[in-house]
């Protein structure tokens, strides 16, 4: 819709419609600029400090999806919520899921190189059968280790949730990584991972804490 004033300035009705369609026409357009500069700047930072960058990132969307998780999934409500928990998984997050992943990004584009669509289904194919059952093997047992396990409790946890998780990875990831891989520039991967991963975070975490 254009944002102009309707020609009948006559009509009252017809210049407050057509004031108020612009103001919200405006509102969009400025908003937009606001999503675009910020986009703009991110992609700035990435340029110049892609490792700090990605860590931050990767760190406070896993805390995103451990507070969704308390929030959503087991309705604790604010009043109860585990602060020290969120802080535990994002520590987790900036850690050990940001360089891990991000290394292996690197590992793999040398491993597999090019931007086909076959490049693409090959990375996928290492990264699920290779790197995936063994980085949520580790995530699950730093998780329980964080949260006091002892190394017998661990294994136990590991053998009643690590099958389910990594069955509910495969449904979510296989079809994700292929566009990740074919679409998405390097730096920018660990970043959508971890946009689509705040809701698979909710689910992991709410797995990892689950006694």
């Amino acid at each position: 819709m254009k944002c102009e004033f309707l020609k009948a300035k006559s009509d009252p009705v017809r210049i407050l419609e057509g004031i108020t369609d612009s103001s919200l026409c405006g509102a969009g357009h400025l908003k937009q600029g606001r999503m675009a500069g910020l986009w703009k700047s991110y992609q700035m930072l990435m340029t110049k400090y892609p490792w700090s960058v990605q860590i931050v990132t990767a760190g406070s969307l896993v805390g995103v999806g451990d507070v969704l998780s308390q929030q959503l999934i087991e309705r604790r409500g604010l009043v109860n919520h585990n602060v020290r928990r969120t802080a535990k998984m994002m520590s987790i997050g900036f850690f050990f899921v940001a360089p891990v992943i991000g290394s292996w990004y690197k590992v793999l584009d040398r491993l597999v190189v090019g931007g086909t669509k076959s490049a693409a289904l090959k990375k996928m194919l290492f990264d699920q059968i290779c790197f995936a059952p063994c980085f949520l093997g580790a995530f699950l047992c730093i998780s329980g280790a964080l949260n006091g396990l002892t190394v017998e409790e661990n294994v136990n946890k590991l053998k009643r949730d690590y099958t389910d998780a990594l069955i509910s990875n495969y449904y979510l990831w296989t079809p994700v990584q292929i566009a990740n891989f074919y679409f998405i520039p390097l730096r920018h991967r660990l970043a959508v991972v971890q946009i689509v991963a705040v809701g698979w975070n909710s689910y992991l975490t709410w797995k990892a804490n689950k006694m």
